[in-house]
């Protein structure tokens, strides 16, 4: 088993490995943890490890709020996360390597990242100013018949955007633009859809690549009735603009 120790940023969505992460840094525990993460030396990755927040907890307020006014918000590493922040936290995220942190003159940062591997949360460390984490890295197993489920959830998936995109625009995604190998598919796929984060969680963490897209494929055919069903849903910005795993 391979383990690893790096800082833990805990968020309201899922990161699957190859998708772009943009974040807009302003807590101070965040803060604290790009200023560590800018003294690795520049030829050398930046990483964090990103995990969903599970539902019913929620990162604390950066300012009083209402009903109270005068209420300090929580402060701290685990602020909003409990006494035992790992129970609030989903077990399996992913490593996501920073290409790009700025600060800005707030003292803020601005930062975008790729997911590249997916991690097994074993124990979260609250001692210093930002969480840190005990992760597993996870290997991804292709399963059964991985190619040809592949195939049927890229047939799905252009099915499932001409429905968002409706009968009187094209769809965006057309062969050339999608990838072919089993693995980048489940996770480009697991990301477009619009989906809720316990499904998404669900998805990455999937035994391996074939049990992934043999879930997508019943979720976008679902997904695709019902949108069939309802013509009048809005569209979304998938629709608008190709997904790109750059």
């Amino acid at each position: 088993m391979t383990t690893v120790r790096l800082p833990l940023f805990p968020l309201n969505t899922v990161l699957f490995p190859g998708l772009v992460l943009p974040l807009n840094v302003f807590e101070e525990r965040y803060r604290a943890m790009m200023r560590e993460l800018l003294k690795t030396p520049e030829d050398e990755p930046r990483r964090f490890a990103v995990v969903a927040i599970r539902d019913g907890h929620e990162v604390a307020p950066s300012a009083p709020g209402l009903p109270d006014l005068t209420a300090v918000p929580e402060r701290g590493p685990t602020a909003g996360f409990g006494d035992d922040p790992a129970q609030a936290f989903h077990k399996v995220g992913c490593i996501a390597d920073a290409a790009t942190i700025r600060e800005r003159a707030d003292g803020s940062f601005e930062v975008l990242a790729t997911g590249t591997r997916r991690v097994r949360l074993l124990s979260v460390d609250a001692s210093g100013a930002f969480l840190t984490a005990e992760l597993e890295e996870l290997e991804e197993d292709p399963g059964e018949e991985a190619g040809a489920l592949a195939e049927g959830v890229l047939r799905a998936f252009r099915q499932y955007q001409k429905r968002l995109a409706g009968a009187r625009e094209r769809s965006l995604s057309t062969g050339g633009e999608l990838p072919d190998e089993p693995s980048v598919v489940s996770y480009l796929v697991a990301a477009a859809a619009m989906l809720d984060v316990p499904a998404k969680q669900r998805l990455l963490q999937a035994p391996d690549t074939a049990s992934r897209l043999r879930e997508e494929l019943k979720l976008l055919r679902a997904e695709t009735a019902i949108i069939r069903n309802l013509p009048s849903l809005p569209a979304s910005e998938l629709t608008r603009s190709p997904t790109s795993l750059n």
